[in-house]
């Protein structure tokens, strides 16, 4: 019930239908031939007609599975970790995240399908059959390339945790040659794909300009200036995106507002990761889960969206103790309390995630003003309390 409150909380102050960007999105498709991201919009137009409600249904479709597996996940670790105080405050912090605010916001948006994609890649892995997880990987490459900052390095992390004996992990394991042949053997397709598709767009991407905007403006719920915005992702070559952006990426990552206001809960979802799975004496996956989930950030070198970019990293977090879930299973200690600085930690971030303000897209604001935050959370305090107040015994 807390995580299901926490998550409607999220949901319900940026909620929307899909933004002409996210339509624009699943319009595209190879009807003129290859060209990034086009691979959704083709499988899209198989099964649908290509409008506006169509999108809307299926926006609405991947979100809810998406949100299904996420509060699924959240409560098997909890009743598994035995309701460890941990666990509970970890999923609580990102339920209230941002990354569910904008999931909500930007509904429609490609991510959410890689996302997706991610659960049954990473089970996969689990399930030692690499290959197939691989297929899924390249596949979601053609969806959005933006799958080698966000499936590929947190489904390498499970690989090389599962893979690894439970308490000995080394940064060693990762060059032994049984681990490079199964790194190999998942990598291998969507690099692959990655190369192929940056080669592609790099010499042809920006060779049919007009005749990707002329398709769009046709469109009549695509105005022109949306027609334009999205022409110029689809076609505009990676290198140019990175001359533009790069000078901005020192601020946007560790001198803007979203460092301290999305920085601090992060922290805090990594000190839970340490705290939950007692990784002081495993600290090479400590550090390694710390660089996967920073790698979504380099996206500021070449993307301007800083916004959408920071919420990245807290489903990288997730994900990552998902995986670690599934690989490491202690008995809950009988002195599984809260520190005070770690509780003067949460209640920080929660302030954070819950009351500060989030900048919008398309010049939208929340629904909910600060008096109205300060009411919706009440509850959310209480069932904290209740949840915790057993195992103070």
């Amino acid at each position: 019930m807390t995580y299901l409150y926490a998550l409607l909380f999220s949901v319900a102050k940026t909620a929307r239908f899909p933004n002409k960007w996210s339509e624009s999105h699943w319009m595209m498709d190879y009807r003129f031939g290859f060209i990034k991201r086009g691979l959704g919009g083709e499988i899209f137009g198989w099964f649908f007609r290509k409008d506006e409600s169509s999108v809307f249904i299926l926006s609405v479709a991947i979100l809810l599975l998406l949100y299904a597996a996420v509060i699924g996940i959240a409560v098997r670790e909890t009743f598994r970790r035995e309701k460890s105080i941990h666990t509970v405050l970890f999923f609580v912090i990102f339920l209230l995240s941002q990354y569910i605010i904008f999931s909500a916001h930007l509904i429609g948006y490609l991510e959410h399908v890689v996302f997706l994609l991610t659960l049954p890649v990473i089970y996969l892995i689990r399930r030692k059959k690499f290959v197939l997880a691989s297929l899924i990987a390249g596949f979601s490459v053609f969806i959005h390339e933006i799958t080698f900052f966000l499936m590929l390095p947190v489904s390498t992390f499970a690989l090389l945790v599962f893979e690894s004996p439970a308490q000995a992990f080394s940064f060693k394991n990762i060059f032994s040659p049984g681990m490079i042949k199964k790194i190999i053997a998942f990598l291998g397709l969507p690099v692959l794909s990655l190369i192929f598709l940056s080669w592609f767009h790099e010499r042809e991407g920006g060779d049919c300009v007009t005749t990707v905007f002329n398709y769009l403006k046709s469109i009549p719920f695509i105005p022109e200036n949306v027609a334009r915005s999205v022409t110029s992702a689809y076609t505009q070559r990676f290198s140019l995106s990175f001359q533009e952006q790069r000078s901005h990426f020192i601020q946007r990552v560790f001198i803007s507002k979203a460092t301290v206001f999305y920085g601090i809960p992060m922290l805090f979802l990594l000190w839970m990761v340490l705290k939950e799975f007692r990784l002081k004496g495993n600290i090479g996956i400590f550090i390694l889960l710390a660089a996967v989930s920073s790698i979504p950030l380099l996206m500021h070198s070449i993307a301007y969206d800083t916004y959408r970019i920071w919420t990245f990293p807290f489903m990288i977090l997730f994900l990552g103790f998902w995986v670690l879930g599934l690989k490491f299973r202690f008995k809950r200690a009988e002195t599984d309390i809260l520190s005070i600085p770690e509780l003067v930690f949460f209640i920080i971030s929660f302030l954070l995630v819950t009351l500060s303000p989030n900048v919008l897209f398309d010049e939208e604001t929340e629904r909910f003003s600060l008096p109205v935050k300060l009411i919706l959370i009440l509850p959310l305090f209480l069932m904290l309390y209740l949840l915790k107040k057993p195992q103070s015994k």
